[in-house]
């Protein structure tokens, strides 16, 4: 079968009307201003200069403009998609030899390629269904769990002092232990802007809170010299435009690099596509995640050519888009711009940026991947999603944030084969008045059919079930009347059957022979048919056995008794 890969060219911009800048102007000076901020705190979470946020938030809009197939999504950092990286960078570093030189940002860069790779080769096997793969409530405990490590990584960032242990618990206790070296200054006031940071929140103010606590934070550096004082601030960001730089990437561990951007990939694509159809339901956008898959992988392959990291959809600058009335991809290439100019004339005020106000953003960030109400929603419709939520939260704290992404991976498996691994049955009757067939344990008015049980599998009969389904039909074959001449099974619900499957049914079929009632089986699809034939099951049961429909075979042991 050929594959077909279009490349979305310029669809965001497509339609483009001069008019149009009206809106896209304001909406990307919007997003820079949003996007400065955050832009130069989560490189922080993996130990990356803040310069690469910067020239992420530039070169990944300006690519996902270019082959990007939405009009109104933003792509660009994004702090659950960092920590991520910092898990899979520090597995990169520490398999590196002894000695060795490290380059984060080369090994950041090398990621984002990666990332970016996987994305062409998920879209050329038509992968986009991989963006469900990792279920809702799974994200929301997995973001909820890395929202956690993001905050015990701002300990030393709010304090001053090196935290050498990793964990939740452990960092806690070193600081503990260490609180003689507490830099106080330093942490009164990375608590005051996060403060500001949440009465800006509540007061549903119309300047977002980060940009005003990276403006108080400037001007306030500048005038007590903070430095001077003891409190660190991010230093010298280069002034010039990001340049194109391959990173060397046959000098680090291949395989340490491929399993890491798999990871980034995983999380960082299935947790966009959700954002994406999450904003995409609001403005009646349709969402192709085979098609986004080029758009973020031309995004991210941008951010790996100058330098940088692995992006993915950013909440906060699409919401800013959508709130400002941005109408194309324009608005992310008016960012990318005023971005470009902030690199080059506020280089001054930025190095003075102190490094506590920096933990205030990425802290408050942290907690808004806590999604307690998606948490509370998900406890009322389903307790058992709920604890694959928290299987997922603690596979993130305890084990680590990559490995974390594995065992959300096999809480999604464990939850899939558990919700098919016990098939629901029912025994199938008629409501006096009334066509087609009920359960009769839903429908109490509904009574069985003289001579005939007709029972239904609603799902797949496969390996992992099969002596589940053949131990339910042989008990209720057990229980049928005496008078029971024919047991008609009801596959219209079983879409999938395999060769154990089919050995079960030949099972249940040898079993009812014994007790003189003649198996039947209705509704079965094609393929399912075929999987039966080349087995020998359907020669065992009798061609004539199977019917089209129930009614079919009703009739059928009509004319039989007449």
């Amino acid at each position: 079968m050929a594959v077909s890969f279009h490349l979305p060219i310029l669809r965001g911009l497509g339609g483009f009307q001069s008019d149009w800048l009206r809106s896209d102007i304001p909406a990307g000076l919007s997003i820079a201003a949003v996007g400065l901020p955050s832009a130069i705190a989560y490189p922080a979470i993996a130990g990356l200069p803040p310069e690469t946020g910067i020239y992420a938030s530039i070169v990944a809009p300006i690519a996902y403009a270019l082959f990007g197939p939405s009009r109104l999504l933003v792509v660009g950092p994004d702090a659950a998609t960092m920590t991520v990286l910092a898990a899979a960078m520090g597995v990169v570093v520490s398999s590196m030899p002894a000695g060795a030189p490290v380059d984060r940002v080369a090994i950041a860069a090398a990621l984002a390629l990666g990332v970016g790779c996987f994305c062409f080769a998920a879209r050329l096997l038509r992968l986009g269904v991989l963006a469900s793969f990792l279920s809702r409530p799974i994200l929301v405990g997995f973001f909820a769990g890395v929202s956690l490590s993001i905050l015990v990584g701002q300990i030393n960032r709010f304090t001053g002092v090196r935290i050498e242990s990793d964990g939740l618990l452990a960092p806690i206790a070193e600081i503990l232990r260490k609180s003689a070296s507490i830099h106080w200054p330093s942490l009164l006031f990375g608590l005051a802007m996060f403060c500001l940071l949440w009465i800006v929140k509540a007061t549903q103010s119309r300047i977002p809170g980060p940009v005003l606590v990276v403006v108080i934070s400037c001007l306030l550096s500048a005038i007590f010299d903070f430095q001077g004082r003891g409190i660190a601030v991010i230093g010298d960001i280069p002034r010039g435009l990001p340049s194109i730089s391959f990173p060397s990437i046959l000098q680090m561990p291949l395989d340490k690099i491929a399993l890491g951007s798999a990871a980034v990939f995983l999380v960082s694509f299935g947790a966009g596509i959700v954002a994406a159809r999450s904003f995409g339901a609001r403005t009646g956008e349709e969402v192709d995640a085979n098609q986004e898959l080029i758009g973020l992988g031309a995004a991210n392959i941008a951010p790996g050519l100058f330098g940088s990291f692995p992006i993915s959809v950013s909440d906060s600058r699409t919401a800013i888009n959508l709130s400002v009335g941005g109408r194309s991809q324009a608005a992310g290439l008016v960012s990318a711009a005023t971005l470009i100019a902030a690199l080059v004339f506020l280089h001054s005020a930025l190095r003075i940026l102190p490094i506590p106000a920096l933990a205030a953003i990425l802290a408050t960030a942290a907690i808004g991947l806590i999604d307690v109400h998606e948490l509370k929603r998900i406890w009322q419709i389903s307790r058992m999603e709920f604890v694959f939520a928290l299987i997922a939260m603690w596979g993130a704290i305890s084990f680590g944030v990559l490995n974390g992404v594995v065992v959300a991976i096999v809480a999604t498996l464990i939850y899939l084969l558990r919700k098919t691994m016990f098939p629901h049955d029912a025994l199938l009757g008629r409501i006096p008045g009334r066509d087609g067939f009920y359960d009769m344990r839903r429908f109490p008015d509904a009574t069985g059919i003289q001579g005939t049980a007709i029972c239904r599998i609603q799902g797949s009969v496969l390996f992992y079930n099969a002596d589940y389904v053949r131990t339910r039909l042989r008990d209720i074959a057990r229980n049928l009347t005496p008078d029971t001449r024919h047991f008609v099974l009801d596959a219209g619900a079983i879409v999938h059957l395999d060769s154990t499957g089919a050995a079960a049914l030949d099972a249940v079929q040898a079993a009812l022979q014994e007790q003189g009632v003649v198996f039947c089986v209705a509704e079965l699809n094609a393929e399912a048919k075929a999987l039966l034939q080349r087995a020998g099951v359907v020669d065992r049961i009798g061609v004539t056995s199977f019917f089209d429909d129930k009614e079919d075979a009703i009739r059928s042991f009509r004319l039989q008794e007449v």
